[in-house]
């Protein structure tokens, strides 16, 4: 059996079934074996572990993990390319392939239907333009992954991994370390694609808490505070507190706050660690 992470075994596929690259649903195809190999083994997947891929494209990086998973569910939006997988993957009988939108999937669903209720790994090469959408959806899910192994756009993994400080750092940083613990695995040139994106790439290796790192008591008011923190990035963060209308706060009430917490009122929510935050969302 042909293996598909090598350019001369993807441009035959295209040209059997005739296939053009769809810009709507950000196909680039990874060429690089070595690349594949790599992310399947910071993956750490298992025969014990059901994996979800996400956007298999024509099947590349499910031959890889078909090999070591005990089972691959692989979710392919565009319809066209359902032949063409159940062609290249009919060697696995570890495969299931569904037609569908991971975004309008419901996860916790999925997983009881196909995994006992118990959480997949998820391994992916996750269109860029839908990226933050499909990570925040997972980690929010009622059965998040126990882990996850993505290739996505170089700027937004950095943001992602960004420390208190860092010009990267912000809402994205804080709602994902907020569920998992991110690490930049590897970087990934455009060379390694069909046809080559105009960014960088990197895999990310996203290990989700077991029990979260802060205890809030909304959530859903935690991240409206960091939202409003990051808004408007120049202004301190007592004015972008008050100028958020949703969070109905007035700045003698934040001023205080930020007395109690012993937090100057001259900051900027990028000194901010998520502990830091959990505090003032509570106080607030």
């Amino acid at each position: 059996m042909a293996y598909l992470g090598n350019p001369t075994s993807t441009i035959a596929v295209l040209k059997k079934y005739n296939l053009h690259f769809r810009k709507q649903y950000g196909q680039n195809f990874l060429i690089d074996s070595n690349i594949l190999e790599k992310i399947v083994s910071s993956a750490q997947v298992t025969k014990e572990d059901t994996v979800l891929e996400i956007g298999p494209g024509i099947g590349t990086m499910t031959q890889y993990l078909a090999e070591s998973a005990g089972k691959v569910i692989a979710v392919e939006i565009d319809k066209t390319l359902i032949p063409v997988l159940e062609d290249t993957l009919s060697a696995y009988d570890n495969v299931e392939i569904i037609n569908g939108d991971i975004l309008k999937t419901d996860l916790a669903a999925l997983a009881e239907e196909k995994n006992g209720g118990k959480p997949f790994q998820v391994v992916a090469n996750l269109p860029y333009y839908i990226t933050t959408p499909i990570i925040m959806g997972l980690l929010q899910s009622r059965i998040p992954p126990e882990r996850m192994t993505i290739m996505i756009q170089k700027e937004v993994a950095e943001r992602m991994q960004a420390e208190p400080g860092s010009k990267d750092y912000g809402s994205l940083s804080l709602a994902v370390q907020y569920y998992a613990c991110p690490e930049i695995m590897m970087q990934v040139s455009p060379a390694c694609f069909i046809p080559k994106p105009n960014v960088g790439s990197a895999v990310m290796r996203l290990t989700t808490y077991q029990e979260k790192p802060v205890q809030a008591e909304d959530e859903a008011h935690l991240f409206a505070v960091i939202r409003a923190a990051f808004g408007q990035r120049r202004k301190t963060l007592v004015n972008s507190l008050v100028n958020e209308k949703n969070l109905h706060v007035t700045k003698e009430q934040v001023l205080q706050t930020f007395e109690q917490l012993g937090i100057s009122p001259l900051v900027r929510g990028e000194a901010l660690t998520l502990n830091m935050f959990a505090e003032l969302a509570k106080h607030l």
